[in-house]
């Protein structure tokens, strides 16, 4: 891994991710995680759910970029931008994230940090295209995920760590809310994070298996409760963070 990606994978990037919470602030306003035991079995259930349709995403984007289409440039990186065949692809992933994405709170959280992610790349890396992709995509930003995986691609990483990104940003975002809700000690909130690391690896690996199909057949798993929970912090009049 080069310099470039560890700069875009650096949870101090100003790419907004700081503002979220990844649903940790309604769990925990709703008494269902009290402690770092709770955290980390959020962790997991975000990892078992929202996380395979987020590092899935994030997998066949980055593929989608890295694809024969595109051509290459030095190290190996895209030359330019998209065809107009890949722009069609990452449309689609667009609506099919859409679709597994039922709450309206989240579907907008996840144009924000796309949006975020998409500022920052296009300021480390002016030449590139960021912007056809999702041009009539019908949304006001891309997808994170889809964000994610166009510029780990851009930064010389491949598919698997597009995936493993993806899943360690769920869970990063939601333990640092923690411990700025709970009052929990950081190292602790590390240490767990730890013991998540190889569930996080194994999904960057299942993942990965479908970064060439079609975005019809990527993973639709869900987490009704935390999409609940999402709308309803959306409306809440006191909140901490965005989602």
């Amino acid at each position: 891994m080069d310099t470039l990606l560890l700069l875009l994978l650096d949870s101090r990037s100003p790419a907004g991710g700081h503002h979220h919470s990844g649903g940790m602030e309604a769990a925990v306003g709703a008494g269902f995680v009290r402690d770092l035991g709770g955290v980390e079995q959020f962790c997991r259930g975000r990892l078992r759910t929202s996380g395979r349709v987020a590092a899935a995403f994030a997998a066949a984007a980055c593929q989608a970029w890295l694809g024969p289409v595109a051509g290459a440039g030095a190290a190996g990186r895209p030359a330019t931008g998209p065809s107009w065949t890949q722009a069609a692809q990452w449309q689609a992933l667009d609506v099919e994230f859409s679709a597994r994405t039922p709450s309206e709170a989240m579907r907008h959280a996840s144009r924000q940090l796309g949006s975020g992610l998409r500022r920052l790349l296009r300021s480390m890396l002016p030449a590139h295209d960021l912007v056809t992709p999702w041009a009539g995509c019908g949304g006001p930003a891309p997808h994170h995920p889809l964000v994610l995986g166009a510029g780990v691609a851009l930064a010389g990483g491949d598919a698997t760590l597009a995936a493993r990104a993806a899943g360690l940003g769920l869970c990063t975002s939601s333990a640092s809310a923690a411990v700025r809700l709970l009052g929990l000690d950081p190292y602790a909130v590390q240490q767990m994070l730890a013991r998540v690391a190889p569930d996080i690896d194994a999904l960057a690996l299942h993942s990965v298996g479908f970064a060439a199909g079609a975005p019809q057949s990527l993973p639709a798993h869900g987490a009704p409760g935390l999409d609940l929970l999402a709308d309803a912090h959306a409306t809440g009049e006191v909140r901490l963070f965005a989602s």
